[in-house]
């Protein structure tokens, strides 16, 4: 068989003249398409927008996919030199269908963005300076794919050794405009809860956080106001304020509103637990892996990067983010182990164990945000690794009081592809935080085993009965996680942001 002159062309980057191409690629132009493939060799079907660029190209493009077989989903292949693009990487789609229903998960959408970010990757490592991805049919699925895909955190390696990334954008003459910018709405708002997370600990302390917050959403008609350790003293947050004692570093407490509905009357309250770096205080934790705790804050990064993402779409809700952000580390002022503090709803808390400090900055901002009366109260936080010896890394864990909103955002999870996993809010796990004696709770409780419900139990004490609420903890999806090509296996992940957008869309509506 002939081997065609577009085939050829991949080997270009191997050989001299294939060098000089490879270093003058940032100045070209790549294009991602997509191809539904089986396991027969002939059994290929391109989307909408490749048959027509197939068609541009007199077959060409279809021609050269059966001569190496199918594109298996997930993967993609390169061919250069092949209509009005320099380089054509075209993406497996797969089969939708193979998704089992215990998955839990949109098959259809999953699938193109795990084909976006393969496409994107692949012309990215060639070096292609503009990169146009067609909707995949699923604009804004695509631009979700494609945008995570197209992220690196480098910001403090030398700028000659950082990896240079490519534009990306949606393909010429293609439709799907409007949910394009959607899914690069929300991508770009998940790499900035990426990076909140990822930042060293010294260069995002709970001011720094603060300010960062502050300047991102000014320009987005978001109210950011940004409380001091006084003004937390004034409102008796002995709980959140007892885990700042072992640091010089200031605590904060961010209030942000966004009201895209002048009409509501009430709120939906989100809060984001913001420990910009957890020692795990007298209670000190092991040594290894301690840097991750840098991502302690990921709660805090999510709901500031939620918000974020419903101002930029310009959602028509009423949204209160509170965020108590802060350090937890040892000194000779620190917190000790059997120390009680009192929260703002005046309960005493006798701190147990130091490294369970999430829940005691979580406690306070909960009563504070019950004094809003909002809708419902949604909480969120890297709360316990033991959430993560449940459900994995490819989860997170709701609790829930109310089964019509546990049931949107089990349905937001299915949509975005990251999904959520009931956990339980029995009694049993009451009684082991509450039944002491000489004081109202224990921030670790009786028993052994069940720490995410046992957690769980806890903040329950510090919500009004009557106002719905969910906590949500994501240590398990916090970093390094497995399931999802489209953002990577290394690093933090900004998760499950876009399952609460999704989520905030459906219940504020």
């Amino acid at each position: 068989m002939a081997i065609s002159r577009s085939y050829l062309l991949v080997r270009y980057k191997y050989s001299v003249l294939g060098q000089r191409l490879y270093s003058s690629m940032s100045d070209k132009r790549g294009l991602v398409l997509g191809v539904y493939s089986t396991d027969g060799q002939d059994d290929v079907r391109l989307t909408k927008f490749a048959q027509k660029y197939n068609e541009s190209t007199s077959g060409k493009l279809l021609e050269q996919i059966k001569i190496c077989g199918p594109i298996s989903s997930g993967s993609a292949r390169i061919y250069w030199d092949l209509g009005k693009y320099p380089a054509v990487a075209v993406a497996g789609l797969g089969d939708a269908s193979k998704w089992d229903e215990l998955d839990e998960i949109n098959g259809v959408k999953e699938n193109v963005r795990i084909a976006a970010a393969a496409g994107v990757r692949a012309l990215s490592a060639c070096k292609i300076g503009t990169i146009e991805v067609e909707d995949l049919e699923d604009a804004e699925a695509a631009a979700e794919g494609a945008g995570l895909a197209n992220y690196k955190f480098q910001e403090y390696k030398n700028k000659e050794k950082q990896t240079s990334l490519p534009t990306v954008a949606l393909a010429e003459n293609n439709s799907g405009s409007e949910e394009w910018d959607k899914g690069s709405i929300l991508a770009d708002a998940q790499n900035w809860a990426r990076k909140l997370m990822e930042t060293p600990a010294n260069l995002m302390t709970p001011t720094i956080f603060s300010e960062n917050v502050k300047t991102k959403l000014a320009s987005l008609n978001v109210d950011v106001q940004i409380y001091d350790e006084e003004w937390a003293r004034v409102k008796q947050m002995g709980s959140f304020l007892s885990v700042t004692n072992g640091t010089k570093e200031p605590a904060k407490f961010l209030e942000i509103t966004y009201k895209g509905d002048n009409s509501a009357d009430k709120c939906i309250a989100l809060v984001g637990k913001g420990v910009t770096f957890d020692s795990g205080g007298i209670s000190l934790k092991p040594s290894a892996s301690m840097d991750q705790m840098r991502a302690d804050m990921g709660g805090a990064a999510n709901v500031a990067a939620t918000i974020y993402a419903l101002a930029r779409q310009k959602v028509p809700v009423h949204v209160k983010g509170f965020i108590p952000l802060c350090e937890n580390m040892p000194s000779g002022t620190a917190t000790k182990p059997g120390d009680v503090v009192f929260a703002m709803n005046g309960k005493s808390i006798c701190v147990d164990n130091t490294d369970a400090e999430g829940r005691l900055i979580l406690a306070d901002a909960l009563c504070y945000a019950s004094t809003f009366n909002p809708l419902f109260i949604l909480d969120i936080a890297t709360l316990t690794g033991a959430i993560k010896v449940a459900l994995g890394d490819c989860v997170a864990g709701v609790f829930s009081t109310s089964n019509k909103l546990w049931e949107q955002i089990h349905e937001a999870g299915y949509e975005s592809g990251d999904r959520v996993w009931r956990m339980p809010l029995f009694k049993h796990y009451s009684d082991q935080m509450c039944d002491h004696n000489g004081y109202d709770l224990n921030n670790l409780g009786k028993g052994k085993g069940g720490g995410s419900c046992t957690a769980a139990a806890f903040l329950r004490q510090f919500v009004d009965k009557e106002t719905p609420w969910l906590h949500v903890d994501i240590a398990g999806v916090m970093g390094d996680c497995s399931d999802q090509s489209y953002t990577g296996s290394k690093g933090m992940t900004g998760r499950p942001m876009r399952t609460l957008v999704q989520f905030i869309k459906k219940a504020g509506s």
